[in-house]
């Protein structure tokens, strides 16, 4: 029976005994780690802090009783919010990523699309607009905060830590979803809540526990992770050093309880991974890799955005909003994931053919041959349309090298999905599954090496489609972004310069900034180099920088190669973050934007 919420001035509750028991037997796999716990059994007692209404919106700022642990109570602060006056309404539970906390702002988007929506507060940082003494997160006894880093990776005794001995429940992991299936428990106990429609939704280590509440708690009828929750960060591919390079304890053990995909198999909610193709954290391949451990019979989509870390583009933004609403109000049906075949011979191609559903806007086709998942530039390969299906040609000038491909469909929707911060998009757009062909394979397929090395970067014929963008609405702080200068294709030659055709309306100051070995220390030191181009205005005009020209933001080295490039960005201004913060362009940009003609190497005219 749902009760009404009470409002608890304290929340100061003794607890006989803890709310785990002590460990028998080490847990050896998800399954016994989890067989012992009932997140419904405890009663949840609620402190209400302080509640207020906002366009017909109620939101309350919360603790939750999560538990006792070593003889100590736990509790959870959180935002809550629901329509007024509404009842039955489906519930979603977000969790914050690494160095964030709730999210008000999402609580009360949820709210007004017809949800009860909770933000755990599981970091512990100040709550957004908190009160000097209102109360926060607090884990008692142990911290799974990132106060307490190493506990992410570790299963070995510790103060802070739950067990005594060697354990998957000292991971901070552990208790971090135990606390939000807790949140669970919240939500479905709430008057304005049907308590069997529950989704979850997390970013970044949100999208960790994402994974890890989907796959140990079967009340989640819908969940959608982005860039996080992907296994298999402890092994290495193609000689590159793992994501996660030390664990604390047995190596094994703690991929048996708390990698990733070994939560994939118990998940039975429909899933949908949000990504970005270059994404240092979700990466791209882990996280198809994952998926493909999740049941044939669960639902599943793959949404990523080129060219992008960490971050996406609207119309890979509404893929989730959508899927929610699919799966917990009955609403419009995301497409399925396109059809795809990579075919090789002596030029590899790739073949897609979109889901039915919605109108076709736009196919586009990728491939890259980078081994790392975080610095691969994505070539965007010119797709031929064929009845329905979509194609394209993946020439390769080096055999050596892997090949990696994916396709993404975009669909007009029949009405623009409803984003947070008043944004909407009226295209939605889904991926379709990763396709890989390593150096062996592509030889014994009679694949040619084809073509050279080219000194245009980028005519600009199509804008910035081959880069990424921040800040594009903001005419003083825009910036552009690309990895070309990483792929072999483009990658400078040695004697070149860099030139740029620009034409700026008047006079200006263009920030060039290099990034090398980006998320490359294995391949030597990260780097950043800075140059300025004067732009005088009016007229288009062509300004060329050396290597000289590239000044080191720490030490003013010049730049010695461009053999160890990752990123190029063109800024009207940005600030680069280090023990002395360090602005490029520092002048704000004046009058529009400028229009960007030609990007290329140029070599000395030999005599």
């Amino acid at each position: 029976m749902k009760l009404p919420l009470i409002f608890l001035a304290t929340c100061i509750v003794a607890h006989a005994a803890d709310s785990l028991s002590p460990l028998k037997k080490v847990p050896q796999n998800v399954t016994e780690l989890w067989a012992g716990y009932d997140p419904q059994k405890e009663p949840l007692q609620t402190e209400v802090v302080r509640e207020w209404e906002e366009d017909g919106v109620v939101i309350r700022y919360l603790r939750y009783y999560i538990g006792s642990f070593k003889g100590k109570s736990a509790w959870m602060a959180a935002f809550y919010a629901f329509p007024k006056n509404a009842r039955n309404l489906p519930g979603v539970l977000h969790m914050h990523g690494g160095g964030q906390r709730a999210n008000l702002t999402l609580v009360k988007f949820h709210a007004s699309q017809g949800y009860g929506a909770l933000s755990v507060n599981w970091g512990g940082k100040p709550m957004e607009g908190s009160r000097p003494g209102e109360a926060n997160t607090d884990w008692g006894a142990v911290d799974p905060t990132q106060n307490n880093v190493q506990g992410y990776f570790n299963l070995l005794p510790g103060e802070k830590f739950l067990d005594a001995q060697e354990s998957p429940r000292n991971c901070n992991w552990f208790l971090i979803t135990l606390g939000c299936r807790r949140g669970l428990t919240f939500l479905e106990q709430q008057m304005e809540v049907d308590g069997k429609r529950l989704g979850i939704r997390g970013h970044s280590m949100g999208g960790n526990l994402t994974m890890y509440v989907a796959g140990s708690d079967s009340r989640v009828k819908v969940a959608s992770p982005s860039v996080g929750g992907s296994g298999y960060r402890t092994y290495a591919r193609y000689g590159l050093p793992p994501q996660i390079r030390k664990v604390t304890g047995d190596l094994e053990l703690f991929r048996r309880t708390m990698g990733y995909q070994f939560y994939a198999p118990r998940i039975t909610a429909p899933l949908l991974h949000l990504g970005a193709s270059n994404d240092f954290h979700g990466q791209m391949d882990a996280t198809y890799a994952t998926g493909a451990r999740v049941s044939k019979k669960v639902p599943q989509r793959f949404v990523f955005a080129p060219h992008f870390n960490h971050r996406f583009n609207s119309e890979q933004q509404v893929s989730r909003i959508l899927w929610l609403d699919q799966h917990l109000k009955g609403g419009l049906k995301l497409p399925a994931t396109p059809s795809s075949e990579l075919e090789l011979k002596s030029i590899p191609v790739l073949r897609v053919v979109p889901a039915k559903g919605l109108p076709v806007k736009e196919v586009e086709i990728y491939y890259s041959v980078d081994p790392d998942a975080r610095s691969r530039f994505w070539r965007d390969a010119q797709t031929k349309q064929s009845g329905n299906t979509w194609s394209a040609e993946l020439p390769l000038i080096d055999l050596n090298q892997p090949l990696f491909a994916f396709a993404n469909v975009h669909y007009q929707l029949p009405k623009p999905g409803a984003l947070p911060r008043n944004a909407v998009s009226d295209v939605v757009c889904v991926s379709s599954l990763f396709h890989e062909a390593k150096p062996a394979a592509l030889k014994a397929a009679g694949v040619k090496a084809e073509g050279d090395r080219q000194q245009v970067i980028d005519d600009f014929n199509r804008g910035f489609h081959d880069w990424y963008t921040i800040n594009g609405n903001h005419r003083p702080l825009w910036q552009h972004w690309t990895r070309k200068v990483t792929d072999p294709k483009w990658r400078g030659p040695q004697g070149a310069k860099l030139a740029l055709t620009i034409q700026s309306e008047q006079p200006n100051v263009l920030g060039v900034v290099l990034h090398e070995n980006t998320w490359r220390q294995y391949r030597g030191k990260k780097r950043t180099y800075v140059a300025e181009m004067k732009l005088k205005g009016g007229k288009p005009e062509t300004v060329s920088l050396a290597l000289t020209d590239f000044k080191n933001v720490t030490d003013e080295e010049p730049l010695k190669n461009w053999e160890q490039l990752d990123e190029l960005g063109l800024v009207a201004k940005t600030t680069l973050r280090g023990p002395k913060p360090i602005e490029v362009a520092a002048d704000p940009w004046q009058g529009p934007r400028p229009v960007f003609k030609r990007l290329e190497w140029v070599l000395p005219v030999k005599d």
